[in-house]
């Protein structure tokens, strides 16, 4: 069924300051934005222009370390049993994803199960139906995902996934107008939710390694896992 959930468009580390790349971003930044908001936001969003940033402005958020290296590695030990059974695919149904595997998960173990307890609180309204399975996606270092919107046929409003083993660039592209981007900066063991506008007009996708940079950084991609959270559309 997953499979059904992507149709290709027409068209990050410890606490941040532990992160060179973040530390950087932050202190260039810090120069050409006033107000905390603004500062913070800097860190981990980056777009062609301004007016493209008010548009998803309050559509799209990443968390930096939401959660701990021990969850970290307590998630990957669960996913992984699933995982190795799998190989690496590189021909997509709709050629959306490139060098991935992927499943889907109902049971979780304690500690997993309270991350994703947390993850449902602060992405989704209390009343929302979610989506029964997690889907967790494995990205091969050489791996990437092509612009995509989740099928609004299987999906609700909101998308949150957690970033396990690697830092990475997603990039949003309007849908209508491929010339104006955003680019999050998922760095390892965040949180990023598109919501609303940022995720039906907008397309997102998994940047390949050699195109991926932030802010004009490189952001080096390895083999990433990513946990996803969806509710059910209304």
């Amino acid at each position: 069924m997953m499979a059904l959930l992507i149709r290709v468009s027409k068209q990050v580390q410890r606490k941040s300051f532990q992160n060179p790349l973040l530390y950087r971003l932050s202190s260039e930044c810090s120069a050409s934005r006033k107000g905390p908001e603004s500062k913070e936001e800097c860190k981990w969003m980056f777009g062609s222009s301004q007016e493209i940033l008010a548009v998803v402005r309050g559509h799209v958020e990443v968390r930096q370390n939401f959660i701990s290296e021990e969850e970290e590695n307590v998630l990957f030990k669960e996913v992984e049993t699933g995982l190795r059974k799998k190989r690496y695919e590189f021909d997509h149904w709709d050629d959306a994803i490139h060098g991935y595997r992927e499943t889907e998960r109902l049971q979780w173990g304690v500690t997993c199960e309270s991350v994703l307890r947390r993850v449902r609180a602060v992405a989704f309204p209390e009343d929302s139906p979610l989506l029964g399975p997690v889907h967790v996606l494995d990205l091969d270092k050489d791996g990437y995902i092509k612009p995509h919107i989740d099928s609004v046929k299987f999906c609700g409003s909101t998308i949150a996934g957690l970033s396990l083993l690697s830092d990475s660039v997603m990039r949003l592209t309007p849908e209508n107008k491929s010339t104006d981007w955003v680019d999050l900066l998922l760095s390892r063991r965040s949180l990023y939710i598109l919501r609303d506008d940022a995720r039906f007009k907008f397309t997102h996708g998994i940047l390949k390694d050699e195109e991926s940079f932030f802010s004009g950084q490189k952001v080096p991609r390895h083999r990433r896992i990513s946990v996803i959270c969806r509710n059910l559309p209304v």
